[in-house]
């Protein structure tokens, strides 16, 4: 399969045919802010030359398959970032450390709640930045309503 075009519009106009099942070159420009209908055209044939997309017996366009695209992944309909998915466990991994600690504040010494307190320190950290990256990527690939 030949992907190396699926990339700026080209990957907008192929996110929003899987994100809205099938759709014609008129919605197509109106979901991604095309310029005309033949620029939307234009893109769904491109598409459908790489084997992402076909024609049904309406005239509108589906995708057939989802590719994978570096640094994202697909759940559903959606594409996520993958930082946003790494974001999630060190959120899971937050709430665990601090019901833990609260748990154990009473019981536990000084040096044990210090030690907590660097780690959640360190887990606040990494939340943080895989949340901006994933952020960074989302208004990256601009992914369309």
């Amino acid at each position: 399969m030949k992907t190396n075009g699926l990339e700026g519009v080209t990957l907008n106009v192929y996110m929003y045919v899987v994100k809205n099942g099938s759709v014609g070159p008129r919605e197509v420009m109106r979901g991604v802010n095309l310029s005309s209908p033949s620029v939307a055209y234009r893109h769904l044939q491109k598409l459908e030359n790489m084997d992402l997309v076909t024609k049904n017996e309406m005239g509108n366009y589906v995708a057939t398959k989802k590719v994978n695209i570096h640094g994202y992944v697909w759940i559903g309909r959606r594409l996520f970032p993958n930082p946003l998915i790494y974001a999630a466990i060190f959120f899971v991994a937050l709430v665990t450390e601090l019901v833990v600690f609260i748990i154990h504040l009473p019981f536990e010494t000084e040096q044990f709640k210090t030690f907590f307190f660097i780690i959640t320190i360190i887990t606040v950290a990494a939340l943080s930045l895989f949340l901006i990256e994933a952020w960074r990527m989302h208004l990256k690939i601009r992914i369309p309503k």
